[in-house]
Parts: C-alpha cells; sequence; structure tokens
C-alpha cells in the first residue's frame, strides 16, 4: 500500500529521490499518489479483473463490447497521466525515480498481465518504462512482476 511505502521511505531513510526532502517535488510525488488510486489502479484492475479474473472464476470470456469499455476507460487515464505527469521528464517528478514512478508502472504492468501491451502504441509512455525499469534493475523488476506476467498460466 502507498502508506506502507511511504512508512518504508521514511523509517529506513532511502535515498532522497524515492521520496524528495524537497517540498514541491515531494508534493508531485504525493499528487501522483493520491490520483492514482482511482484512475491508473482503479482502471487497470478493472481490465485485469475482467480480462482475466471473472473468465477464470465463471469459465466464461467477458462480452467484447463489455472489454471495449473497460479498455477505453484505462485509455483515457492513460492519456492523463502521460499529459499531466509524464509531460516531456524523464520521470514523473523530474529527472530521477521516484515512487510515484514505481507505484505506476507497477499498476500499469496488471494490464500488461491481462495480454494488454499498453505500452506498443505509446512511445512516450515505453521509454519511460524502461528508464523506470533500469532505474530498478532489469532483473528485479522481472522476477518482482514474473507472477502477474503468467497468470493466463492459471
Amino acid at each position: 500500500s502507498i502508506a506502507i511505502l511511504l512508512y518504508l521511505a521514511r523509517k529506513f531513510k532511502t535515498p532522497d529521490h524515492w521520496y524528495p526532502s524537497d517540498l514541491q517535488k515531494r508534493a508531485r510525488v504525493d499528487e501522483y499518489l493520491s490520483w492514482q488510486h482511482v484512475n491508473i489502479r482503479g482502471k487497470g484492475s478493472k481490465l485485469f479483473l475482467m480480462k482475466v479474473l471473472l473468465p477464470l472464476l465463471t469459465g466464461q470470456p467477458l462480452p467484447p463490447e463489455k472489454l471495449e469499455s473497460v479498455t477505453e476507460e484505462l485509455n483515457v487515464v492513460l492519456k492523463q497521466f502521460e499529459e499531466k505527469f509524464l509531460q516531456d521528464k524523464p520521470f514523473i517528478v523530474g529527472s530521477e525515480v521516484s515512487l510515484a514512478d514505481l507505484v505506476a508502472l507497477v499498476e500499469l504492468m496488471q494490464p500488461v498481465g491481462a495480454g494488454y501491451d499498453l505500452f506498443e502504441e505509446r512511445p512516450k509512455l515505453a521509454e519511460w518504462r524502461r528508464r523506470v525499469e533500469e532505474a530498478v534493475g532489469k532483473q528485479l523488476f522481472q522476477e518482482a512482476h514474473e507472477g502477474i506476467l503468467n497468470v493466463k498460466n492459471l
């Protein structure tokens, strides 16, 4: 949860870029973390639920029109994310990765795990993903997402 991440950043005095001491940068992280709950998390989780979990539980695929509607909702918030939070910066806060970037990418991996490659036609988003993965470490990133990326094997 966001509360646990902030607690850990403070308790273990993580490097400043994760949760900046500069008030303007911290406000930018906080702004994203507050926004993402009903936007990126809400819409990405909904797509994952509708495309993977409901068919798994019911044995029935979701009607295409329902899936299309859920996908469009996610596309709207992805556009907002690119325009409002990424803009023309390498990361959400600026030149360094932060908790906001980490939380954003983790949430976006759910739809990817469900088979929706939301990075494919979004070069700005794809480049941002690459930078976040490099900042975290590609191997660690892949390990952390191994379960969600293989969920279709259930």
